[in-house]
């Protein structure tokens, strides 16, 4: 559905015109509601991403901004690194700077440790030379809203959504008209879509075996064949 249809569908239900609510407001209202969309879920699995950098020699911090250069939109979050031989494992912080000072001069050579804060990664140990590291992670999402071409849907988000932007829009339609009685029962209508598509999109993938009766939350924690695997985003 894209934002041209999504006007018109708002209106219908509101029973007004552009000369109530301008389609440039009106825009902004379905902006807002893919905003809150793509904002109330950090791992949304249609953002998942991978994408690969090169570290730099002598260089441990990397931005946010340059491991995920080769990102569409850019990069919003990190799930995992690995190089071509292994996987790169997160510790925190301090962790890694109490093994690896920064007021001590340390050996380099290929990263088996990472760490992020501030919107930036720190490899340990400081990388040697020209290493290539893959990463898994979530791009930032599209620009939509006001400005955006009538013909422009949201594309990021799988076709069930546009329907949820469209209810957002007629909530802030009849809040905009001072009608806080439907504005609230749309809103209602709004968050109990988004709860029901959320626990769809983020049902566990069908290649993870659901263990009837076990008390174990995540099979990571019992997993002993393969311990260097990617964590999935539940667990």
């Amino acid at each position: 559905m894209d934002i041209s249809t999504m006007r018109s569908y708002v209106r219908s239900v509101v029973d007004i015109d552009s000369s109530d609510i301008s389609d440039d407001t009106m825009n902004r209202f379905l902006g807002e509601g893919y905003d809150v969309i793509v904002y109330s879920e950090k791992r949304w699995p249609f953002f998942e991403v991978e994408a690969t950098f090169d570290t730099v020699k002598d260089q441990k911090d990397y931005t946010l901004a340059a491991v995920g250069a080769a990102v569409t939109n850019g990069l919003r979050d990190i799930a995992s690194l690995r190089t071509n031989g292994h996987v790169v494992t997160y510790v925190g912080r301090d962790t890694g700077d109490v093994v690896y000072p920064l007021n001590v001069s340390t050996s380099s050579g290929e990263p088996w440790w990472w760490s992020y804060w501030a919107e930036k990664v720190r490899l340990y140990p400081t990388p040697g030379g020209v290493h290539t590291v893959t990463l898994r992670g979530y791009n930032e999402p599209a620009a939509f809203g006001a400005g955006v071409a009538d013909a422009t849907e949201p594309s990021d988000l799988p076709t069930p959504f546009h329907m949820v932007i469209a209810t957002y829009g007629i909530a802030r339609a009849y809040e905009q008209q001072e009608d806080p009685t439907m504005a609230a029962q749309y809103f209602a209508v709004f968050n109990q879509e988004l709860d029901n598509l959320r626990a769809r999109y983020e049902d566990t993938p069908s290649p993870q075996p659901i263990i009837v009766g076990s008390r174990r939350a995540s099979r990571w924690l019992s997993q002993t064949i393969f311990p260097g695997r990617y964590r999935y985003s539940w667990e």
